[in-house]
């Protein structure tokens, strides 16, 4: 399976640095169509903390950066989780915004949005895949089960034993 993650891991990653180098050299090709959303989350932005960027293309430039980073992170397997987790942050606005076939008319063109929304879905499923995916490694929780459950285990047993020893002794005595 190891060679598997390899090649997916790339092939996913590599899509997102094409298409944040993409949207970092001509960012203002993306404002346009973001401007909507942009309006939408500036007032967010802007409850956070004043000093965050509110400019459409600035948002627009890092979300591309953003998507440039994670996806060579998740490429090479440098902490693939997280990096899925942040591109699978960055694919929602870019959905949102690239393929709004809720708002065509024509019916051909909306067709071909919605195909390219639900494309966007999908690879959506694979981020979230590989954002849980631990190589066949046991999770943090699970290990954190385990540990609990041994610990009350070795509890139990420590317990018993203590209860057993004073029981002989109490005869014995």
């Amino acid at each position: 399976m190891r060679p598997v993650r390899g090649v997916a891991r790339a092939l996913l990653g590599g899509l997102f640095i094409a298409a944040g180098a993409q949207a970092l050299l001509k960012p203002d090709r993306y404002a346009v169509k973001a401007e909507p959303l942009a309006e939408q989350v500036v007032p967010l932005l802007e409850a956070v903390d004043s000093r965050l960027p509110t400019e459409t293309k600035t948002l627009v430039r890092v979300n591309a950066g953003v998507q440039v980073v994670a996806g060579a992170m998740l490429a090479t397997g440098t902490a693939p989780r997280p990096a899925a987790a942040l591109l699978a942050g960055t694919l929602i606005p870019a959905t949102l915004v690239g393929h709004p076939f809720w708002r065509i008319e024509n019916p051909e063109k909306r067709n071909d949005e919605l195909v390219h929304f639900a494309k966007n879905l999908g690879l959506l499923a694979g981020l979230l895949l590989a954002a849980v995916d631990t190589a066949g490694s046991p999770s943090l929780g699970w290990r954190g089960r385990k540990a609990v459950h041994d610990a009350q285990k070795t509890a139990k047993k420590s317990l018993r034993k203590a209860q057993e020893k004073a029981s002989t002794q109490l005869h014995l005595g």
